[in-house]
């Protein structure tokens, strides 16, 4: 098979052995490699997010770990999608890494992004369109006519691949200090309702990708600080899909759980950190791997972590909770 180049990369591959694989890699949280220049970008929010690099995230974020999972994702899957926080501070110079990092996915296999609230760290960021700016050849959607403008780029954004229909959401907005919570915004929400109609999208198994967790402990303050504020609205545009995935990370560990809908149920499942070095296989770096048959049922959801040697990875089951909310 020869494949042919476009903006965002690959075109579309056949599925391999009659099932569309997707790789699910999620807060990469691409560092800076030229360092901090104080006077120059910390004096704002990003010095809690530079001192949580400097006493925490710093001594579990392995480069190494992050393309050796790249690395792998590529080999295994069809279509690669990355659920945000793809940068830590917003730095251009770490918009640069990840964009070689993901570019150089994409001459590989096909690549989906959605931004996290670390790649709009500042107002300025947002008000400048850094994302799209970076990363937008990734966003070419099937359907822009559902598309509306938003500071990160034109969302929703829709591929149609074979038997799923890849639905990409911004719920990426500027915060003060120590919070990080997402909105998608009514906008957003009632374009995403008016594509769940479409036929082509019907027809399809539809797969939601979006940076907050979609589903949460019900606490008001929890969801204000760091959650998805509008994450109950989220849930009612999609409680008239009798089947379907929503693909999230933000909390930095793999888990999956079934939210029952009017119609069937959705899958909702958590990637955890793509570099992260920590001895539970759930936070441990890595991807999930999902597979779909010509039907569009899901055959297998799985997680592939680094193991101890830091350069191979080796499959593990994603952690079942009880429910969704």
């Amino acid at each position: 098979m020869t494949a042919v180049r476009d903006g965002s990369g690959m075109t579309p591959a056949p599925a391999r052995h009659g099932l569309l694989r997707i790789a699910h890699l999620s807060d990469t949280h691409v560092l800076s490699p030229s360092g901090v220049e104080w006077q120059r970008v910390l004096f704002n929010k990003r010095i809690t997010g530079h001192a949580n690099l400097v006493l925490n995230r710093g001594r579990v974020y392995r480069r190494a770990y992050l393309e050796a999972v790249v690395d792998a994702a590529a080999a295994m899957a069809d279509h690669v999608v990355v659920t945000g926080d793809i940068t830590n501070l917003a730095l251009d110079s770490e918009f640069d890494a990840a964009l070689a990092l993901f570019g150089a996915l994409a001459r590989r296999v096909e690549v989906t992004v959605v931004p996290g609230n670390h790649d709009i760290y500042l107002p300025a960021i947002h008000r400048e369109r850094r994302f799209p700016h970076h990363f937008g050849s990734f966003l070419a959607s099937d359907l822009p006519q559902y598309a509306i403008d938003l500071p990160t780029g034109r969302f929703p954004c829709v591929k149609l691949r074979g038997p799923a229909a890849i639905i990409a959401l911004s719920s990426a907005v500027p915060r003060p200090p120590f919070v990080s919570a997402g909105h998608l915004g009514a906008e957003q929400l009632q374009a995403l309702a008016a594509l769940l109609d479409d036929a082509q999208i019907r027809r399809r198994l539809p797969i939601v990708l979006v940076h907050h967790p979609p589903v949460d402990s019900g606490l008001r303050i929890a969801r204000l600080r760091d959650g998805l504020v509008d994450a109950a609205a989220l849930r009612r545009v999609l409680g008239g899909l009798e089947r379907g995935i929503v693909l999230f990370g933000h909390i930095h560990r793999r888990l999956r759980c079934r939210l029952p809908t009017a119609a069937g149920a959705l899958d909702v499942i958590a990637a955890s950190g793509a570099a992260l070095d920590h001895p539970d296989d759930a936070v441990r770096a890595g991807f999930n791997l999902y597979q779909i048959d010509a039907e569009g049922r899901i055959v297998s959801a799985e997680a592939h972590v680094v193991d101890a040697s830091g350069r191979s990875l080796r499959q593990v089951a994603i952690a079942q909770t009880p429910g969704c909310r």
